[in-house]
């Protein structure tokens, strides 16, 4: 079968027959991933996706709007809810019901065993069932400080990973913007920001707020949050799937934290400051 020709030249959209193409090789990319890193994709996939339906929750939640105004009340939330398929799709991650048509295409294409298929469906569906009932725990013990701080940081380092994602400057807003409405429309506690808002009730006298009480119970537990949720939610997955295993035949092999000898490499901004 003669293999298509994408013309990456056009700045607008692919043709139909190019799209159909790019789905077919996301298809037998995804379906020859190793399994373990298919499963942590289809937990990222649930966990991103469960984050834009409680935000949508959180639109639908408004008494007076649904006795008075259920139309309206449900077109907002079907304007917030596709917030969690587009992190999803920037991301990388695994939705099952998007993977459905990927595969299936390179399946019907012959550049994928009906096996592969099988096996990527399986831990994709499973993988978001987990990453889904994983978020739903965060959600319903959302009244704990240090649960709703893994959340926030969560959130926060996916628009810092879709800041360095984007190119121009518009792209880079727009997709910083999505996680960062997420954390803050679901009240998840960012442990820099409380250092704002606590001390200005503190400072304002409110009841029962003291600064003892704001560094025990407020300060701490979002700290450790914020690190929970930042490095392993973010740090871990972003670092097995993308960069664990790549070589690198410029540098050094046994390298990192986790080969016992990490080093430190300037970034391009600082390579062009000591060019200057």
């Amino acid at each position: 079968m003669q293999k298509m020709t994408i013309d990456v030249s056009s700045p607008a959209a692919y043709s139909p027959a190019e799209t159909a193409e790019l789905i077919c090789r996301a298809g037998v990319k995804k379906g020859r991933s190793r399994p373990d890193k298919v499963f942590l994709s289809g937990i990222s996939g649930g966990c991103i996706l469960s984050f834009g339906c409680a935000v949508s929750l959180t639109v639908l939640t408004a008494p007076w709007y649904q006795e008075n105004a259920p139309g309206l009340i449900k077109i907002i939330g079907a304007m917030v809810f596709p917030l969690g398929l587009v992190t999803v799709i920037l991301t990388g991650a695994d939705l099952f019901t998007s993977t459905n048509l990927f595969t299936f295409v390179a399946v019907l294409n012959g550049r994928l065993s009906v096996w592969r298929m099988l096996l990527h469906w399986f831990l994709c569906f499973f993988g978001n069932l987990g990453g889904c009932l994983f978020v739903m725990t965060i959600i319903v013990g959302s009244h704990q400080i240090f649960i709703r701080a893994i959340g926030c940081n969560w959130l926060v380092c996916l628009a810092c990973f879709l800041g360095v994602q984007a190119k121009d400057l518009t792209s880079k807003v727009i997709g910083m913007w999505i996680p960062v409405f997420a954390f803050v429309a679901l009240g998840f506690d960012h442990v820099v920001a409380n250092m704002f808002f606590i001390p200005l009730g503190i400072w304002m006298g409110t009841p029962g707020l003291t600064i003892g009480l704001y560094i025990w119970k407020g300060m701490i537990p979002a700290l450790f949050g914020n690190i929970l949720g930042g490095s392993l939610c973010c740090g871990v997955y972003f670092w097995w799937m993308y960069l664990a295993d790549v070589d690198d035949e410029h540098e050094p092999q046994d390298k990192g934290i986790l080969s016992h000898s990490g080093h430190d490499s300037p970034s391009d901004e600082e390579s062009q400051m000591e060019s200057r």
